[in-house]
């Protein structure tokens, strides 16, 4: 019943964020006219624009497989790409995406996964994929100085705060998999002081799921250290999966029949956007993510164009996500545990 309430209330804030968000871009605009402008795009470079997307959370369940087969479970590739999909709804659709991995876990556990196994493969997942962030952002910063000056004047602060966000995150996830005992007592001793301070209640089960977190953690280092090349490797299939999605912005922008600036620049561009909102807790960035897009896309799309640009864009890379991630989440519902699970037949496989 918690769990449903809590899900209800994310929906109800994701709907008020959307409206916001709506208001906040369409207010004061010819909606029409953006229509007849994206009627008119050139269509043949949008089918490799959603390829983009589709191997934006294809590339997920590559890795998902990938790390399974590490530890010597066989996941179907079809299954791990319903994983994937079903990390990418719930992320999609919660503050800072925190639904995505605990929805994941919910559905691994039905194919018999055992928890701290899936939670180890998707704990790997989220550091590397924002350790990707931090690494864009800190080579933007070293080598894009000129860059910035030229194209992120307006957004600079913005910028700076997510990668010191990203930079703090991957820090404080990286401690706790190699020091464990140092980032225990940081957590225990930080909720001991919020329970002093009645900012929360004392209670065991909060303290047993935070220790039960800081094994799994401990777990982690110990698959860290004795698979490190596996690490990179999922490193290197996350920058290409991180890449892809930035690309389709490139395809939006020849389907205007633009010219004059190059693929690289725009995908830096849409990175830069992903960094500075991705720590923020916004359901999909939604609002910000619009607003940079708006502010840093102008010289690029120029005045006329900008609008119909960035609702092609964010249309492709989170709505038409949304929506395809959402129709497979269905499906993984109804499928995913139903034909015998995967430790299953990995037992029969073996007698």
């Amino acid at each position: 019943m918690e769990n449903k309430k809590k899900l209800g209330m994310e929906i109800l804030f994701l709907v008020a964020v959307f409206a916001a968000t709506m208001y906040g871009v369409f207010h004061g605009e010819n909606i029409n006219e953006i229509i007849e402008i994206i009627k008119r795009v050139q269509k043949i470079y949008l089918l490799p624009a959603v390829i983009c997307v589709l191997l934006f959370v294809w590339g997920e369940s590559i890795i998902i497989r990938y790390m399974m087969g590490t530890l010597n479970i066989r996941v179907r590739k079809w299954t791990c790409f319903l994983f994937s999909s079903v990390g990418f709804f719930f992320s999609c659709i919660t503050p800072s995406a925190s639904g995505g991995q605990p929805a994941q876990i919910l559905y691994m556990r039905r194919e018999n996964i055992p928890i701290p196994i899936s939670t180890l493969v998707l704990m790997i997942v989220t550091i590397t994929y924002k350790a990707v962030l931090v690494i864009a952002g800190i080579a933007i910063l070293i080598f894009g100085q000129g860059f910035i000056h030229d194209y992120l004047d307006g957004i600079v602060p913005v910028f700076y705060l997510g990668i010191f966000l990203n930079v703090v995150c991957v820090s404080f996830m990286l401690i706790m998999v190699y020091n464990t005992t140092f980032a225990g007592n940081i957590l225990n001793s930080g909720l001991s002081f919020l329970e002093k301070t009645r900012v929360v209640r004392y209670k065991e089960r909060r303290h047993k799921r935070l220790e039960a977190g800081i094994k799994k953690y401990g777990e982690t280092a110990v698959y860290f250290k004795s698979h490190y090349h596996v690490v990179i490797h999922v490193l290197l299939i996350t920058f290409a999966q991180r890449f892809a999605l930035f690309l389709s912005t490139y395809f939006v922008y020849k389907s205007f029949g633009l010219e004059g600036f190059s693929a690289l620049t725009i995908v830096i561009l849409q990175a830069v956007i992903s960094i500075s909102v991705d720590m923020l807790p916004l359901p999909g960035g939604m609002g910000i993510t619009e607003k940079l897009f708006l502010t840093i896309f102008a010289p690029v799309f120029g005045t006329t164009l900008l609008l119909p640009g960035m609702v092609l864009c964010r249309g492709l890379s989170y709505y038409t996500q949304l929506f395809m991630c959402a129709v497979l989440t269905v499906l993984a519902h109804f499928t995913i545990g139903r034909k015998g699970s995967v430790v299953e037949e990995n037992q029969k496989e073996k007698l």
